[in-house]
């Protein structure tokens, strides 16, 4: 379940109630306030959490109000609303505009340090620092998160892994002597010196949330632990130089800048320390070290994927000029054999068309009839063809049928002489198109190959069965009849099947059958396959064994 719209409002709402209610449990009476008190002040504080998420800087200032006024009236509820006031500032940082967010920033300072300072005590510099601090690190959290880094793209993590190692031995070997000497237990010391270590492993994906956690870390170790603020200082030097890698802009690398600065005199100026300009000079320096590297390797980082991407860019530029020119090639083939093949046809149609009326009946005109026809099929293929030179991408019209392209041809052979006997496996019609559309092809050039070559009067078998594993084309013709007149063939027939079925992952044998005839027998499975040879072909659905095969 997502927690979305009203539902989520109601959840704020009663979280900072909950809140209020543990902190002041055990809190003991305020002197001011009647014990009665609590619930009501627990309201006052927790319910505007629900407007957060769409008015988070009218919050905010309610918030700074209230803790004005609790702390004046020494309530434990103004610890609740201190705690709420960073979270509805990071909600606002998130949300609105900077410049409304600062000046929501100021009154969150004002109440801040209302609340840090004692009743009889002068404020201090680290008060200062801290009222300052802590609402402004959470409205900067939220600013960095609408407009964070970009992605890192890179897959490999041994720049991460190295990073947390070298983050966990820092820690470990330059604290774990003195993680007794605070006043907290030794583990969590320990865990505190782990943890800080290891967020060096996410800093290149996360580096806004792994540079605020160093400073947390930082101000922590400078108010419990003394002896390890020099090493969360250089952990955050380091979250810095990430920072100023991954992050490309200047504003954002000038605040983590001044973030630095402000986090080193932190840790390095003391109450008893005297403050010269060589000695802030000193600490600006360091802390624009690390800056300056990782701006560095950045811009090394940004070069080189820049130079990656104009090689991608020249490679798909050179794979579309190939294209073009392959394209531009197809147009001139298609436009030769345009005005070649299809003058030439046309023409022979023309004429046939004309000597038809000067015969009006008889073989001579059924001859006329069939060549004409022949001819105006031949021109309808060759607009599919030139069709698909130019556009490879489209399939012809006349692959959408392909079991009448197979009767057509048988019809037309008919007509020129061969006796032709046509076996179409229903089936075939579920058979994948480019197999069916192969299938076509092959019996065309095959009874092409047989009238050439066997001359009219000779029978024919043509077969076509289909089956799971694919199709099967047997093309079987007897014994020529007569002596042939053999026409003119260019011997590419044969060798442009057999490149049409090995495209598809298919076997095609021809040969003689050993009774004087011929056979052709293709294979065309279901899928595409890739590495099939013929011994892989099963015995055709049309009949014709491996025997037959093995003499092909």
């Amino acid at each position: 379940m997502r927690w979305r719209g009203v539902p989520l409002d109601v959840l704020l709402a009663a979280s900072g109630v909950s809140l209020d209610l543990l902190t002041t449990a055990n809190a003991g009476d305020t002197p001011s306030l009647p014990a009665a008190s609590n619930i009501p002040m627990a309201l006052l504080v927790g319910l505007p959490m629900g407007l957060v998420r769409h008015r988070p800087l009218l919050v905010t200032l309610y918030l700074a109000a209230f803790l004005a006024v609790t702390d004046q009236l020494g309530s434990f509820t103004s610890n609740t609303a201190q705690i709420l006031l960073c979270v509805a500032l990071g909600v606002a940082g998130y949300r609105a505009r900077p410049r409304a967010t600062s000046m929501a920033v100021a009154p969150a300072i004002a109440a801040t340090a209302l609340n840090l300072a004692g009743s009889d005590s002068p404020p201090t510099a680290n008060m200062v620092v801290y009222a300052v601090l802590l609402p402004v690190a959470p409205a900067v959290l939220g600013s960095y998160l609408r407009s964070t880094a970009e992605r890192l793209r890179e897959r490999d993590v041994t720049p991460d892994a190295l990073l947390a190692a070298g983050g966990v031995t820092i820690t470990v070997l330059t604290t774990w002597t003195s993680w007794h000497s605070g006043g907290q237990p030794v583990w969590v010391a320990g865990l505190l010196a782990v943890v800080g270590g290891l967020s060096l492993g996410v800093a290149r994906r996360l580096p806004g949330l792994v540079l605020v956690l160093q400073g947390v870390l930082l101000v922590t170790a400078d108010a419990y632990l003394k002896d390890a603020v020099t090493t969360c200082l250089i952990l955050t030097l380091i979250a810095i130089g990430v920072f100023a890698m991954r992050v490309h802009s200047w504003a954002w690398t000038i605040a983590a800048y001044l973030t630095g600065c402000l986090l080193g005199a932190i840790a390095m100026v003391g109450d008893d320390t005297e403050i010269t300009a060589f000695r802030a000079g000193v600490l600006m320096s360091v802390v624009a070290t690390p800056i300056a590297i990782g701006r560095y390797l950045g811009m090394r980082r940004a070069a080189v994927a820049a130079e990656r991407l104009r090689g991608e860019e020249a490679a798909r530029a050179a794979v579309a000029q190939v294209r073009a020119d392959q394209l531009a090639e197809r147009e001139r083939i298609a436009r030769d054999v345009h005005d070649i093949v299809a003058h030439h046809v046309g023409a022979m149609v023309l004429r046939a068309g004309a000597a038809r009326y000067t015969a009006p009946d008889g073989p001579v005109a059924d001859a006329l009839d069939d060549i004409r026809e022949a001819g105006h099929q031949v021109l309808q293929d060759l607009r599919d063809l030139l069709d698909l030179l130019r556009d490879p991408d489209r399939q012809p019209d006349l692959l959408t049928d392909p079991s009448d392209v197979v009767r057509e041809a048988a019809e037309r052979m008919s007509s020129a002489g061969l006796a032709v006997d046509l076996d179409l496996d229903p089936a075939t019609d579920h058979a994948p198109l480019i197999a069916r559309a192969s299938a076509a092809r092959i019996v065309q050039e095959g009874l092409t190959n047989v009238l050439k070559h066997a001359g009219p009067g000779t029978r024919v078998r043509v077969c076509l069965a289909a089956s799971p594993e694919g199709m099967e084309v047997e093309i079987r013709n007897g014994r020529p009849p007569t002596t042939v007149e053999r026409l003119p063939s260019s011997g590419r027939g044969l060798a442009g099947m057999r490149e049409r079925v090995r495209a598809l992952g298919g076997t095609l044998s021809a040969g003689s059958d050993g009774d004087g005839g011929w056979v052709l027998l293709a294979h065309l499975p279901a899928r595409p396959a890739s590495g099939m040879t013929q011994d892989d072909v099963s015995t055709p659905a049309c009949g014709l064994g491996n025997a037959l095969r093995s003499r092909a």
